[in-house]
């Protein structure tokens, strides 16, 4: 990053002294004359703009000498950034009973997905150090992006998210196991899945805390979220009569969830509501913190001879016109 600076602001002050200057050149030595009338009509025209012309180059030299007093400098700024970063897997599950509409936001019902949607992305925003990735998982599983630094990469495959791409069914055993697969052998401070369901595994060969014993094995650790409200919630189905609401009961299997968060040194997390999601991925955020040391470069050009030279050459040429052609009598 470029940038210009002045290394000592503070003299630029004396920039509000040079109108003075004006008033000193009022204050001129005269001759008495009991009439001026001859003299006028011998006056050229341009005298008057001639006549201020020393005063002029005077005030514009100072001018260029204070700001090479007060040591103009363009800089370049790099930043070096240092961090152990953690890598991240979000596991997402888009089966069809994220199509519930039991979350509010604005009023207005949106289904789980949509919900999960906007909190993961300001997620994803609030790690800028780290790598994440994304499983998408419903009936089968598979990595919807590797891990990547590029936030926009993830952003945008987040945001193409849709309900039953994977299927309906929900396999959360293939969908960690996914995850362990692109974590294992990398070499970083710490190894993050991030679970996020609002079912019971019902698909993939895979069984869920076999898949988190090989997690464990890796020293990769799971956070799971359960995602829905107690009881039944709304869904929007058609009929002869339109669209209507009709209330399922969606099973969360919460024991399977707390005992791979148990077996990993993860934790469990149900959310119910907007803000009970948002508190679960901020408190995640926090518990999973990067260290980021930063390292400020920066290189200086001096520039105060780009307006010496001219500020003296200036000076010279007025007071050598003051002194000749220019020369006020007396």
């Amino acid at each position: 990053m470029s940038f210009f600076q002045f290394q000592d602001p503070w003299l630029l002050l004396f920039l509000l002294g040079l109108p003075l200057l004006t008033l000193q050149n009022r204050k001129r030595a005269t001759v008495h004359f009991s009439s001026i009338v001859a003299l006028k009509a011998l006056r050229p025209s341009r005298v008057d703009l001639y006549a201020g012309l020393p005063l002029m180059i005077r005030f514009l030299a100072l001018a260029l000498l204070i700001l090479a007093l007060a040591r103009p400098q363009e800089g370049h700024k790099s930043t070096e950034i240092l961090s152990v970063g953690v890598d991240i897997m979000l596991a997402l599950d888009t089966s069809g009973s994220m199509r519930a509409l039991d979350f509010i936001e604005d009023e207005k019902r949106i289904t789980r997905l949509a919900v999960v949607k906007g909190v993961v992305s300001k997620f994803i925003d609030n790690r800028p150090n780290d790598r994440l990735g994304m499983v998408v998982f419903g009936e089968h599983a598979y990595t919807q992006c590797p891990l990547t630094l590029d936030q926009g990469i993830l952003q945008s495959f987040l945001s193409k998210l849709e309900i039953g791409m994977a299927g309906d069914s929900t396999a959360i055993g293939s969908a960690i196991g996914i995850a362990v697969k692109r974590l294992k052998d990398l070499k970083s401070e710490s190894k993050v899945i991030i679970l996020l369901t609002d079912g019971r595994s019902n698909a993939g060969s895979l069984p869920p805390l076999q898949a988190a014993q090989t997690a464990k094995t890796f020293g990769i650790k799971i956070y799971t979220i359960g995602v829905g409200t107690k009881g039944k919630a709304p869904f929007l189905v058609n009929s002869v009569f339109g669209q209507r609401y009709v209330y399922q009961a969606v099973d969360i299997d919460e024991t399977t969830l707390k005992k791979i968060a148990q077996v990993t040194g993860g934790e469990y997390f149900r959310a119910t509501d907007l803000e009970s999601l948002k508190n679960i991925y901020n408190q995640i955020d926090e518990m999973e913190k990067s260290e980021v040391k930063v390292i400020d470069h920066s290189e200086y050009k001096e520039l105060f001879y780009y307006f010496l030279i001219p500020g003296l050459l200036l000076l010279l040429l007025e007071i050598g016109l003051s002194n000749s052609i220019l020369r006020r009598i007396p």
